[in-house]
């Protein structure tokens, strides 16, 4: 029996099933470890970046990066829906959000003139855009805009500051001149910790809740903290991957079984969501717009990194005239294809960092796989039951699973400021920016005199230590070596910490 469970278990883990010219190595694991050498191979890739797998591999392929990235496409879609009371429409965003998802992926992968990078590269909504996004969303209800016009407004300022991207896109290397680690690192440590309060409030309830903070609450959201950290201690990689999936699973059961999933409040959606260019108009509002473009001028440095870390798994080049094109044409991709989500009603889009730990687990790198992906994540899409039932989940199971996501934001930019270096100058940026940040959302009653629309932009953290960290990094210089655009180096201390897959975005 014991022999049993291991033909079965190596059967589903091992790579070289998948490829048909490497024979499965059957006996190795029926027979015990005393009878039979364990096979090596080399650790390279199974199907390379312009191989075309077989149906099986491609498609089993396709599902693990789905079952990856799937938390992480809709959560940030849940939040801003339930912290903006928009749960009416919850099920249509959602859907949205999977089904440019798909088209963002298959842009990337199929490339289209000098668009998309041509690497395996899954496309998903940013954790990054969540504080300034909520901000906007506010800010429109603080005049008493109902949901159209909140949702007309963070479409359209997102529509337009997606296109700071595209135009940043082709001048990467001297963009890295002005965002330098240390501002990049700061912005990105304060989109982490300024969203931990959303998270420890859906924790405790929900903004709103009756029971605030009761021990039910608490409980549920400590179970799905525990199995995600229980599941990332395993050795096996699926597990690891799994995990956030599985712990909201589980939570969700645990809840309904509590009786705190009342299956007769699904509401009443279509069977098919049919995607409607600006479903809801089209507004703008320039003191909302800014905070989102301050985000949309890092999101490139954020993106290159990715997709560099994906290029160096694929055993693609990291230097030279092949690898800047590739990612001025990823970055291209990037910024249209989150034009592209607020057309469909969708948050902006990034390139996913999860993935590239999929193609390390699997061996599959090529980029026809991104095909399966798309036409999976579209498929998705077009079903609002998804999102109805999504919409059911209790606030603590979801804040359970987000504490995580928001505290590994902050921690890639920790890693960044430690890659960067804390001297004398770059300690003097990073407290300032993080002190004047974190103060404004703490006591913003220090705003109070400021006129109201300078009120409105500066209430945000992000845009004030942005602002800071920016403005200190240029008049507190230091003397370092410029890079022409054509040496674009790929291992900077910037995008050496972002090749790390297992950040999550």
């Amino acid at each position: 029996m014991q022999n049993i469970s291991k033909f079965f278990y190596t059967l589903l883990t091992t790579r070289t099933f998948w490829h048909p010219a490497r024979p499965f190595p059957y006996r190795a694991c029926i027979l015990s470890d005393a009878q039979t050498p364990r096979p090596r191979y080399k650790s390279d890739l199974i199907y390379g970046l312009e191989d075309r797998p077989h149906f099986t591999a491609a498609i089993f392929a396709a599902l693990q990066h789905v079952l990856a990235s799937f938390v992480g496409i809709i959560t940030p879609t849940l939040i801003v829906g339930g912290v903006l009371g928009l749960e009416s429409e919850v099920p249509y965003l959602v859907s949205m959000a999977l089904f440019v998802s798909g088209l963002g992926t298959f842009v990337q992968a199929r490339t289209f003139g000098p668009i998309g990078s041509g690497l395996l590269c899954l496309q998903g909504t940013s954790f990054s855009f969540i504080s300034v996004i909520l901000s906007a969303g506010f800010m429109v209800k603080a005049r008493g805009g109902g949901t159209d016009e909140i949702l007309s407004t963070i479409f359209g300022i997102c529509f337009f500051a997606a296109f700071i991207e595209v135009v940043l896109s082709q001048f990467i290397g001297k963009l890295r001149k002005l965002i330098t680690p240390v501002v990049t690192g700061t912005i990105i440590t304060l989109m982490g910790l300024s969203l931990i309060k959303v998270a420890v409030t859906d924790m405790a309830g929900g903004f709103g809740s009756s029971d605030l903070g009761a021990a039910s609450n608490m409980g549920l959201a400590a179970l799905v903290l525990l199995t995600i950290v229980v599941l990332n201690r395993f050795s096996n990689p699926f597990l690891r991957l799994g995990s956030i999936v599985i712990g909201l699973t589980l939570g969700f059961v645990v809840a309904w079984w509590m009786g705190r999933v009342d299956m007769a409040a699904l509401p009443q959606v279509p069977l098919i969501s049919v995607p409607v260019p600006f479903k809801y108009g089209f507004s703008f509002d320039w003191v909302a717009f800014i905070p989102v473009a301050v985000i949309f001028l890092i999101s490139p440095l954020e993106a290159a990194g990715d997709l560099t870390a994906n290029s160096m798994i694929s055993q693609q080049p990291v230097k030279g005239p092949l690898y800047i094109k590739r990612i001025k044409s990823g970055l291209l991709a990037d910024g249209l294809n989150s034009a592209m989500a607020a057309t469909f009603n969708s948050l902006p889009m990034v390139t996913f960092a999860q993935n590239n730990g999929v193609i390390q687990l699997t061996g599959v790198a090529s980029r026809y796989v991104a095909y399966f992906i798309a036409g999976l994540l579209v498929l998705l899409g077009l079903f609002p039951m998804i999102g109805a039932v999504l919409q059911l989940m209790p606030k603590p199971v979801l804040g359970g699973a987000t504490l995580i996501m928001f505290g590994t934001v902050a921690v890639a930019g920790i890693k960044i400021l430690a890659e960067a270096g804390l001297h004398r100058r770059n300690v003097l940026i990073v407290a300032i920016s993080l002190g004047m940040g974190l103060g404004v959302a703490a006591v913003p009653e220090v705003l109070r005199d400021l006129p109201k629309a300078l009120h409105n932009i500066f209430e945000s953290p992000i845009t004030v230590g942005a602002f800071c960290a920016i403005v200190l990094n240029i008049f507190l210089p230091e003397e370092f070596l410029e890079l022409e655009e054509d040496e674009f180096d790929p291992e900077s201390s910037t995008l050496k910490v972002m090749q790390d897959p297992d950040v999550t975005k």
